[in-house]
């Protein structure tokens, strides 16, 4: 597999901009021009897909660079420590999305238009 960067973008689900603000960043190689253009491979997309599931899931691009240096060592544990303190933080996010959806379902059904007179948005929020 050798794609042009324009591909590579188009395999991770990123603009080429993206793709070059990684390379900035460290987290992703940039190949050599071998006859004027860049090419990438499967392990580049694999790396490419990696680094956005992992944004996707509230890590910073600080600590992706850490997993993606782990990928090759022998620290588990580390990497282990990483995935189990995103986890936690993530927990946290959806039992908080959890009590907004609650919240937001009692709105709703109190502010259906068979009611009549104002909406009661802020007495809805009452825990």
């Amino acid at each position: 597999m050798s794609l042009s960067i324009k591909k590579y973008a188009e395999a991770g689900g990123v603009g080429v901009e993206t793709i070059r603000f990684y390379q900035r960043k460290g987290l992703l190689n940039t190949p050599e021009k071998g006859d004027g253009i860049r090419h990438y491979n499967a392990a580049d997309v694999r790396r490419l897909r990696f680094i956005r599931m992992a944004q996707r899931a509230g890590f910073t691009l600080e600590e992706i660079r850490e997993l993606l240096s782990l990928d090759s060592g022998q620290d588990r544990q580390r990497a282990r420590e990483l995935a189990l303190v995103r986890i936690a933080k993530l927990d946290k996010q959806i039992v908080e999305m959890e009590r907004a959806r609650d919240y937001l379902q009692k709105l709703a059904r109190q502010c259906t238009a068979k009611a009549s007179g104002p909406c009661p948005i802020l007495a809805s929020f009452d825990g």
